[in-house]
């Protein structure tokens, strides 16, 4: 590493630093837990995934859906805060099993209409979370519902401090320019702004009040049974949550530092963080675009800046305390809604319009399950709809590839093949197979070969077959047991040593002879115009 390098990490990780702040507390008031939540989980995850991931210039904090799972985890175990850092601490654990076991290669096959589904309602779920503190009422339980219900009153009542404060974070994020923008990023100018305004004049609406300052005590794990199958559950979707998110992340650094991350590797370091975040009271996170991009364009490459990034923010934790109280809620609001924003996918949301079809059908079911149901029940049940869509169109698709091949009628036949068949006395069926087949078109294949009984002879011809799973093999043996016992002698031809050893297993080859075995679909035509 040469010095350009290491200033080039440095700048990343200060700037880095810098957009992480007000972000970390933000999220940890979200989550319920407190600012300092945010701040040791920014922290803890911040260094370590950064010094043992496979993503260089990768900054990892606690992030939006991270600290959606996180409220929901909090409200469901706030009488139990040991069992809320439980969770996140198994959560580690098994992200780091994920990347034991090399699943990270498994995340780029979820289709993009769940990734956009539950991004979206996420964005949402973050601004409607929020849409209390911003008119200076207190964050309201029972989720998006519970917001949705008490909003009425919150709008009947608002604290007009905190409206302004809330307007002026959000006019700042929103509209603060880009020029600027490289010298204090958007939210770190609301954050002092709408501090400053909050002290020298709009000096009525909550604030967050005093922080812990010094070093977090560490959190023992719990073991409780009668939690334990709740805890699993919210440790299961915070890592897979993450691992989703974080390797999303690593591919849109791979993109502009035009290197390849290792995703098993940056699992492992997602997972190593995670705990001890869990271990120091922080809340969890995953690779963060924002502040990923942020780095790599300030100079950041290699994993010095995330780790840079986070012991800036361990220097503000240790003194920041008396600083941080005079932060009001509404502007951390304004800062999130931002965030909510960010996170929606609003160019899915424009192919609700402009290409409706199956995939805009299962986004919007996974938007819906995110905000009002949960986050697990919302990308199972889109990869479910996806996987049955795919297992249907992969269907039709190997339907297809069985043509019945007809002398005369069927340019694909040698013309050698095309003689053998016309002068051939007796009735010769030929269905050319091509491509794997699998469980999908398993029942089309016999409805296919069995829908006339107009042939003395059927001939299946598998030597474009490189596979056939064990539902496509029983749908063979099917087919030519129906054609046996009807009389009707079945040649199969080109069978490869995998396609054999499959309808072998699977008692396909059982009822015929070596001699209805051929090599080629020339010799099963020829072995058919003999005699029986």
């Amino acid at each position: 590493m040469n010095l350009q390098q290491i200033r080039g990490d440095l700048f990343g990780g200060v700037t880095a630093a810098i957009v992480a702040l007000p972000l970390a507390l933000a999220f940890g008031v979200a989550s319920g837990l407190g600012p300092a939540a945010g701040l040791w989980g920014a922290i803890a995850l911040g260094f370590f995934a950064a010094l043992f991931g496979g993503t260089p210039s990768q900054v990892s904090g606690p992030t939006g859906p991270m600290t959606v799972v996180m409220a929901g985890a909090v409200a469901s175990f706030g009488s139990e805060p040991g069992l809320v850092f439980t969770a996140v601490m198994l959560a580690g654990l098994f992200q780091i099993a994920f990347g034991a076991l090399r699943v990270g290669r498994f995340v780029a096959l979820m289709p993009y209409p769940v990734i956009s589904g539950f991004m979206s309602g996420i964005g949402v779920i973050i601004i409607v979370l929020q849409l209390e503190p911003l008119l200076g009422h207190a964050a309201a339980s029972g989720g998006v519902l519970g917001a949705l219900k008490d909003l009425p009153a919150a709008l009947a009542a608002p604290d007009t401090d905190a409206l302004a404060l809330a307007g002026i974070a959000l006019a700042i994020v929103f509209f603060w320019p880009k020029r600027l923008g490289h010298f204090l990023p958007s939210p770190l100018a609301a954050l002092i702004v709408g501090t400053l305004a909050a002290v020298f004049w709009l000096d009525h609406a909550p604030v967050l009040g005093a922080i812990p300052s010094g070093l977090p005590a560490l959190q023992i794990p719990l073991v409780d049974l009668a939690h334990l199958s709740a805890v699993t559950q919210t440790a299961l979707v915070l890592a897979a949550l993450g691992a989703i998110d974080t390797l999303l992340t690593s591919l849109v650094a791979d993109n502009l530092t035009k290197t390849e991350h290792h995703p098993d590797r940056e699992l492992r370091g997602q997972g190593i963080g995670n705990f001890i975040a869990g271990l120091l009271g922080g809340i969890p996170g995953a690779g963060a675009t924002m502040r990923t991009v942020v780095n790599i364009r300030a100079g950041g490459r290699t994993r010095l800046s995330g780790m840079i990034h986070a012991l800036l923010l361990l220097a503000m934790a240790l003194g920041l305390g008396p600083l941080a109280a005079h932060i009001p809620h509404a502007v951390l609001a304004g800062i999130l809604i931002k965030v909510g924003v960010d996170i929606i996918d609003w160019e899915g949301l424009r192919q609700v319009v402009r290409n409706p079809g199956e995939g805009v059908l299962f986004m919007l079911i996974v938007f819906v399950l995110t905000v009002f149901v949960d986050l697990i029940t919302a990308v199972g049940v889109g990869m479910f709809l996806a996987a049955i869509l795919f297992v249907q169109r992969m269907s039709d698709f190997q339907l297809d590839n069985i043509h019945r091949m007809v002398a005369g009628e069927d340019g694909t036949l040698e013309p050698d093949e095309t003689a053998l068949l016309e002068k051939s006395e007796r009735r010769i069926v030929v269905y050319r197979l091509s491509g794997p087949f699998s469980f999908g078109a398993a029942k089309g294949m016999v409805r296919k070969m069995t829908n006339s009984d107009d042939y003395d002879d059927l001939i299946l011809d598998f030597t474009a077959v490189p596979f056939l799973d064990t539902s496509a093999a029983r749908a063979v043996r099917e087919v030519v047991e129906r054609a046996t016992s009807a009389g009707k002698r079945v040649f199969l031809a080109g069978l490869g040593e995998k396609t054999a050893r499959m309808l072998r297993s699977m008692g396909a080859l059982t009822p015929l002879p070596s001699t209805r075995l051929c090599t080629t679909r020339r010799d099963a035509i020829r072995a058919a115009t003999e005699p029986a």
